[in-house]
């Protein structure tokens, strides 16, 4: 029983040995497999598992707005999506290309081509319109993939739309302000990474599913887009009127320098720039230049008055109209015998004016027309300006210094000749134009080009001539308005001067203490006259009456007779007793007003003047519906659930 007993114990030992030993055994194959699978094959298993539960895809941040002064958008970008493929992830290209071909209306085999590009990434077709995105959604295709992107709108059509410009497919700005604050507006291109559940549906790392803020920068003007519309409307009228082939002008705020107004016509609307001519989106206010003509004259006498040569009420023999120096004749428009400095300028006299500049000579008056501004660009923040076109004095004779004197013979822009008017408007200093409230530079202590005694005889010279000179038809009743018209023959490409005339008006209001500068000029009028005293100048007195009316300066009288007039632009129609709205008046304070069936302009006009920036959605120029509607509680500041919904209409 002993012997036994002991055999089994043996046994039970041995079988215990080898049990531990198995366990021991598979313990060390499982470590040997968990150290072979996490460190031998972890990265590999990791990328596959993170293949399987993540994805990258990439998105383009929206591209800031650009914005008026007082917040209205001018430029923005709304959502759209494109279609773009990962070849490598297609099992059938050409099986593919055939269910897309219908969809995106292209070429079987031109699909089929970019879908076997040996590529990681190709695009198929950008911004497409929303059904299409949806049936590419419904077919869930291998390796085609939608992105969301954005479509750049310009609600107000073509208002500043040269001034503005427009942007490529790829959201790159290629003219205008688009393109000088490109590096401000445009937004980053960034790669996110998007987790997925068991299901495959999309959980994003971030409530925003993006890295980083990728939007680009908003951009804010110094434009008002009310006075801007004002200036636009001006401006047609007097186009089409005269026959003339462009118009273009300015409304700047004196004292800060800010440009209210870009106006041109014929107008240019950014939302459908594909296929239309350079020439109708070419910025002409910065670039084109012009011969000034009489609008130089106020600079030769505010130089020769700085300069001690001549007091306002000296005499000077104007030479009955008609002047020979060396071989050349100059004429005026009347036989003028004896004028005094100021009424040299006030009736426009080139003969006055050439002696005058002679006196001064080449030298200082090419000296104060740098000091002014002329001959070189402005520095706003433009994608392109011109230089001007004025030889250096060295290389001037007595008659290219003559010329010069009444504006011939010498180029400039439309908005150079507004810079100088600012330094005579601003008691003589060189205060700079503004365009942008945003990215601007501080600006240097000011220059005195001009004594602020000198700047102001000269303003009081240009209050005669608009009213007793050749800038009457710029009076406005019951407002002081100084001003200097401009008839320059153009230069014809064949040499000397052609039948052609540049006309053009500068004014101050109000003339005595300018708070704004109008700079109106219109190329080529061929219609019953030419004149700038007549055809440029009532486009500046209109443009006046109505930015003195919207910003609530002008005074009653005249008010009440630029409704009559119609020179004060209705917003919203009339009202319930038949009286004119005038911009100038309050909006009511407790509901909202009816904007169905107004331009959107006039409705965002409206809207901003309340501190509110609606929604818009849909294409098109008038509102065809609102909420909240007509007659509710106005929505709290800062809410931004005002919309509108427009519908199509004819382009003003």
């Amino acid at each position: 029983m002993q012997v036994g007993t002991g055999k089994m114990k043996d046994t039970s030992r041995r079988r215990l040995v080898i049990g531990l030993a198995f366990f021991l055994l598979a313990w060390l194959g499982l470590w040997l497999r968990a150290g072979w699978v996490q460190v031998v094959k972890g990265p590999q298993y990791s990328e596959l598992a993170r293949r399987q539960h993540l994805s990258a895809e990439f998105e383009r941040g929206r591209r800031g707005n650009i914005l008026d002064r007082n917040g209205v958008v001018l430029a923005k970008s709304i959502p759209i999506e494109s279609v773009y493929t990962r070849p490598l992830e297609i099992p059938d290209a050409w099986q593919t290309a055939q269910v897309l071909a219908p969809i995106l209306d292209e070429p079987v085999k031109e699909l089929a081509r970019k879908l076997r590009a040996k590529k990681n990434f190709v695009w198929l077709s950008r911004q497409i319109d929303d059904r299409a995105a949806s049936r590419i959604r419904q077919k869930k295709l291998p390796g085609i993939h939608l992105v969301p992107e954005y479509a750049r709108l310009y609600p107000n059509g073509h208002v500043a739309g040269p001034l503005i410009g427009f942007v490529g497919l790829d959201g790159e700005g290629l003219e205008g302000l688009e393109r000088s604050f490109d590096g401000e507006l445009v937004g980053r291109t960034a790669e996110i990474v998007l987790a997925r559940d068991a299901s495959g549906r999309k959980l994003y790392l971030d409530a925003e599913g993006r890295e980083m803020d990728i939007d680009g920068r908003d951009v804010r003007l110094t434009i008002d887009v009310q006075v801007q519309a004002e200036a636009e409307s001006a401006l047609a009228r007097a186009v089409t009127q005269y026959g003339a082939t462009w118009g273009g002008c300015l409304v700047i705020d004196v004292p800060s320098g800010d440009i209210l107004a870009w106006a041109s016509y014929p107008f240019f609307n950014p939302n459908v720039y594909r296929g239309k001519s350079p020439s109708r989106w070419r910025n002409r206010l910065a670039l084109d230049i012009i011969e000034p003509g009489s609008t130089l004259k106020p600079f030769l006498i505010a130089a020769v008055l700085q300069e001690g040569l001549r007091r306002p009420a000296d005499p000077i023999f104007c030479e009955n109209g008609r002047w020979r120096l060396h071989s050349n004749i100059i004429r005026d428009t009347h036989a003028y015998g004896e004028l005094s400095v100021t009424d040299v300028l006030s009736f426009s006299s080139n003969i006055g004016s050439a002696k005058l500049g002679l006196e001064l000579g080449a030298e200082r008056f090419w000296n104060y027309m740098n000091a002014l501004g002329f001959g070189r660009p402005t520095g706003l923040p433009l994608s392109a300006e011109s230089r001007g076109l004025i030889r250096p004095s060295a290389q001037w004779n007595e008659i290219d210094t003559a010329s010069a004197s009444f504006g011939q013979g010498v180029g400039v822009t439309v908005l150079q000749l507004a810079q100088a008017y600012l330094v005579l408007a601003a008691d003589g200093q060189d205060r700079r134009l503004r365009l942008a409230q945003t990215s601007v530079s501080p600006q240097a202590e000011p220059r005195q080009v001009f004594s602020p005694e000198v700047a102001k005889a000269v303003r009081a010279m240009l209050v005669r001539a608009v009213e007793q000179g050749t800038g009457k038809s710029a009076q406005i009743p019951g407002v002081s308005v100084g001003g200097k018209t401009g008839t320059a023959q153009k230069a014809s490409p064949e040499g000397g001067y052609g039948s052609g005339y540049s006309s053009s008006f500068a004014g101050l209001v109000p003339g005595d203490n300018p708070r704004y500068l109008v700079v109106a000029v219109l190329d080529e009028p061929t219609k019953e006259q030419y004149y700038g005293g007549l055809v440029a100048a009532p486009v500046v007195r209109d443009v006046a009456i109505k930015t003195l009316a919207y910003y609530g300066i002008l005074p009653d009288e005249v008010l009440a007779a630029a409704a009559a007039m119609s020179l004060a632009t209705p917003v919203g129609g009339p009202a319930a007793d038949g009286r004119v709205m005038l911009v100038s008046k309050p909006l009511s304070a407790d509901t909202v007003p009816d904007l169905r069936g107004m331009e959107l302009r006039r409705a965002v006009e409206i809207l901003a003047r309340s501190g509110r920036i609606p929604q818009i959605i849909g294409d098109g120029s008038v509102v065809a519906k609102q909420l909240p509607a007509a007659g509710k509680p106005w929505p709290a500041l800062g809410d931004d659930s005002f919309t509108v919904w427009l519908s199509q209409a004819r382009e003003s």
